[in-house]
């Protein structure tokens, strides 16, 4: 495990986020209340900063697990996807719930996002054990 498989897999991880919230963009669009323009489409949805910022905090999250993983022997598929669960599910999902549940969003935006955290940790901890 090398920055190179840290770059691969935040980019894995950034690249399954755009099929996640294309997926779920109507009820995550609703529920975060982004403002949108007349058409129904984000108003900064061609601002490059917020994909930037994405990008470079999975690089980051990415490399962090990676030490993780080195510090706890993490090795093989199984044990990187598991792993990457654990982390996305019981780390970082709870996080966006009290976020989102102080700042009174519906519980269903916790799960599109908590959903996202949890599988997007996995395929990091997939792509970190495979390269």
């Amino acid at each position: 495990m090398d920055l190179f498989s840290v770059l691969l897999a935040g980019i894995a991880a950034w690249i399954f986020g755009a099929v996640w919230y294309s997926i779920f963009a109507k009820p995550w669009m609703a529920d975060s209340r982004v403002p949108l323009d007349d058409k129904g489409i984000p108003v900064n949805r061609t601002a490059p900063l917020p994909y930037i910022l994405a990008i470079i905090a999975m690089i980051v999250v990415a490399g962090m697990m990676r030490h993780a993983f080195a510090m706890t022997g993490i090795d093989g598929l199984g044990k990187g996807i598991v792993a990457g669960l654990g982390i996305g599910a019981f780390f970082i999902s709870p996080w966006i719930m009290i976020n989102n549940g102080y700042s009174a969003r519906p519980f269903r935006l916790t799960l599109i996002d908590g959903g996202y955290a949890t599988f997007g940790c996995a395929i990091i901890g997939a792509v970190l054990v495979l390269f």
